[in-house]
């Protein structure tokens, strides 16, 4: 149950590294991205597909660029984070009564 939660944070984080890649360093390619993440050619262009198709970044002969869209997901991305981080501390179990066998 948790290890999918932690595959799914796993590669936002790498769709939001490699937007950051491309938010400033714009036009962007794949390779260069790649190089400087580490993350394999087809992990980095999985990424750039989903942001794409979340309207954040398009192609462009050059490499990858940002789109009007950016910048609004970028200045609400914070407080979604740690609205989801508040959500996620009140669903710790901190103290477990003793179980009886």
């Amino acid at each position: 149950m948790i290890d999918r939660l932690e595959k799914e944070v796993d590669m936002l984080e790498r769709h939001l590294q490699v937007l950051r890649m491309v938010i400033e360093n714009e036009p962007i390619g794949i390779v260069k991205m790649s190089n400087e993440t580490g993350y394999p050619h087809h992990k980095v262009r999985y990424s750039l597909r989903v942001l794409e198709e979340e309207n954040l970044i398009e192609p462009s002969s050059q490499g990858a660029i940002t789109t009007e869209d950016t910048v609004e997901f970028v200045s609400d991305l914070d407080t979604k984070v740690d609205e989801i981080i508040d959500k996620l501390e009140g669903m710790k179990i901190d103290e477990v009564p003793e179980i009886e066998n």
